[in-house]
């Protein structure tokens, strides 16, 4: 027997380096039959070992071991605390440091909330500090977006849909909701992929949904639509969508609504006017400076302006895009939530739009900082997947997702205990404020309103630090109207109500 078995193992192993050699797709196995295919089980294998056995616990990427840890031992409730000091280089070039206070203040107990809703806004909302950014049923499985609204429910904080569409996984737990709206209007569409204002109006009237945004661009991949194959579009998510089963679908990489940034504004109000005077903003990855200025001075000129925008930051992530966009395409989430705040605190608009803050959010210093850049809340994605088990597999794209979260493969999505899951969604958005409050009280600051750039510094140089108030321009309330400051001016100048290009 055994000797039929090495028989037919040998014969096998023959046959495929008769294959290697004749095949003409890769040299490699050509010229190494046999030995080549090593090649590719490591390359396989490669993404693995690399994050088990070679990165150190601070510089692997898209998050480091470190911030992994934190966010899976703030979800279980377990202290997220090392000993022996920090191991990283503090004297390294970008290094930031939030500034502690000789006189420390009491950590408050009462978490903070953010009001949104501006002038125009008759159904304001009280959104947290922390809360889950833009994830679509479809991206991930239904007890994935179970959990994360069962959490958010339980943690009193929102739970932004993605564009995806309105599932029953939102609105079943009743969590508070952000529904977001991008270019192929799922959930609101006509039969053509246009904006269908009665859709809108009838499922904005849910009681779980808080807020509407309206996604402009996403910080991976700013500028681009997305494809649906139709092999993935199920009866359940052609249902949530509003498309035909079967069909792939493609989201155009502009919407149908505006071409200008006076036709934006108006969208807007008349959004928020079908949702019964719900808050309604809108999500970019923030490029031109001076697109964005048109959009000011629409606002300034139209009299109305959305109660929030979310800057999503180049860093940010998703389920799939090309590596050049998430390269190279966009600002990241600092350098655009300070665009964003001075160019709406010149026009003299910032105390009528909120600022959140979405890109790669995971801790307490984490969310501090964004606060003194710029921003009211934040919104977390990637962190929110860790609470819920994701290992940073990256395979997202794949429908292989190893733990059940970014699939829509029943057999691996049952791996997701949602009431167990849920529960981790809280104690971690929890711990993650109350680590943010304690870091504000060690800077001698009762909440966010006492937070001011000269708390932040950067590290120029090995010699030299500077404070965020000394390194960027901070604009004072109106001073683009009265006189625009030389590094703004010819932005200013230029920006156009009545279109975007430069």
């Amino acid at each position: 027997m055994l000797k039929i078995l090495l028989f037919v193992l040998l014969g096998a192993l023959a046959a495929l380096a008769v294959h290697d050699l004749v095949q003409r797709r890769h040299s490699l196995l050509r010229n190494y039959p046999l030995l080549g295919h090593l090649r590719f089980a490591l390359e396989a294998l490669r993404p693995e070992i690399q994050q088990y056995f070679i990165e150190r616990n601070f510089d692997g990427r898209p998050f480091d071991r470190d911030t992994r840890n934190i966010v899976y031992q703030r979800a279980k409730g377990t202290d997220a605390e090392e000993p022996f000091g920090t191991e990283l280089d503090l004297y390294r070039a970008g290094s930031e440091y939030l500034t502690p206070s000789m006189a420390p203040r009491p950590v408050r107990t009462d978490p903070p909330r953010v009001r949104i809703g501006g002038p125009d806004c008759t159904r304001p909302y009280d959104m947290a500090l922390l809360n889950v950014s833009a994830m679509s049923f479809g991206s991930l499985s239904g007890n994935a977006v179970l959990a994360l609204n069962t959490g958010a429910r339980l943690g009193g904080f929102a739970h932004d849909t993605g564009e995806g569409g309105l599932s029953e996984y939102h609105l079943g737990p009743g969590g508070d909701l952000i529904w977001e709206i991008g270019t192929g209007y799922f959930g609101c569409r006509t039969d053509d992929g246009d904006f269908d204002a009665r859709q809108f109006a009838e499922k904005a009237a849910h009681e779980q949904v808080k807020c509407i945004s309206l996604k402009i661009s996403q910080g991976a991949k700013p500028g681009i639509g997305g494809v649906l194959p139709g092999a993935k579009v199920n009866a359940e998510i052609a249902e949530v969508r509003g498309v035909p089963q079967g069909r792939t679908v493609l989201s155009p990489p502009y919407h149908r609504v505006y071409s200008t940034p006076r036709e934006l504004v108006r969208f807007l109000a008349r959004m928020r006017e079908l949702a019964g005077g719900k808050p309604v903003g809108f999500k970019l990855c923030v490029g031109s400076r001076r697109e964005f200025l048109a959009v000011c001075k629409a606002m300034l000129e139209e009299n109305t302006t959305p109660d929030f925008i979310v800057v999503d930051g180049a860093e940010g992530g998703t389920g799939a895009a090309p590596l050049e966009f998430a390269d190279n395409v966009g600002l990241p989430l600092g350098e655009g939530l300070m665009t964003v705040h001075n160019a709406l605190v010149g026009a003299g608009l910032r105390d009528r739009v909120r600022i959140g803050a979405s890109g790669k959010v995971a801790t307490g210093s984490d969310l501090v900082k964004r606060l003194l850049q710029g921003a009211d809340y934040t919104n977390a994605a990637r962190a929110m997947m860790f609470a819920i088990g994701c290992i940073q597999a990256q395979r997202c794209h794949t429908n292989a997702c190893p733990v059940g979260v970014a699939t829509q493969d029943a057999r691996r999505a049952r791996a997701v205990d949602v009431d167990d899951k849920s529960r981790r969604v809280a104690r971690y958005q929890e711990a993650t404020v109350k680590s943010a409050l304690q870091i504000m009280a060690a800077m001698g600051v009762d909440g966010p309103p006492g937070l001011r750039p000269h708390q932040l510094l950067q590290r120029v140089d090995p010699h030299t630090v500077r404070s965020y108030a000394e390194l960027h321009d901070w604009l004072t309330p109106g001073q683009l109207l009265a006189s625009a400051p030389d590094g703004w001016a010819s932005d200013w100048r230029a920006a156009d109500p009545d279109r975007f290009t430069d």
